[in-house]
């Protein structure tokens, strides 16, 4: 087995394990003062902000060259009233993967880019029950869409963890 941990430049600290997956809770524009809107919830999986704006938790996969694993961020995506919809009807609904692809904005700012993250066109891909759908940003010179459409190396998977685990300020 393939030691995955790190000298961390932001502690100077050995970490045992190098994490491949980082998550947000919530999509970027929801904020403690919707809790008590009736027209908007947060839960594990959906988010509707004051019942116009619809959001799906999901996967955003970048494969990692020289690992086993793939690296994986757990985003927030917006989707069109009809296509949240259609999402939630068929979410217990066994081949519920066949559905086409939605088009969707990216609702999660990912700090380890050098230019934001909030609103690149993506694709979302209904899974199979029980598994969150994933993302495919639209292909672009944006850091995100290069990564996630060439691949990273472990190295740059160390320097996600550094940032995230050490951040500055």
């Amino acid at each position: 087995m393939i030691d995955q941990g790190f000298v961390c430049r932001g502690c100077g600290q050995r970490h045992e394990g190098l994490p491949f997956s980082y998550g947000a809770e919530a999509p970027a524009y929801w904020h403690d003062g919707l809790a008590s809107d009736e027209r908007s919830v947060l839960e594990d999986e959906t988010c509707i902000i004051q019942a116009q704006h619809y959001f799906v938790r999901a996967r955003l996969v970048i494969p990692v060259l020289d690992a086993e694993d793939d690296f994986d961020w757990g985003v927030w995506v917006s989707l069109s009233r009809d296509n949240f919809r259609r999402t939630t009807d068929l979410w217990t609904t066994p081949g519920r993967e066949q559905e086409p692809a939605y088009f969707g904005w990216l609702s999660t700012e990912l700090p380890a880019y050098p230019v934001g993250t909030l609103n690149l066109k993506t694709e979302v891909h209904t899974e199979p029950v029980g598994t969150r759908p994933h993302v495919v940003v639209e292909p672009s010179d944006h850091p995100l869409s290069v990564e996630q459409h060439n691949g990273i190396l472990v190295k740059r998977v160390q320097e996600i963890a550094e940032l995230l685990l050490h951040p500055e300020g």
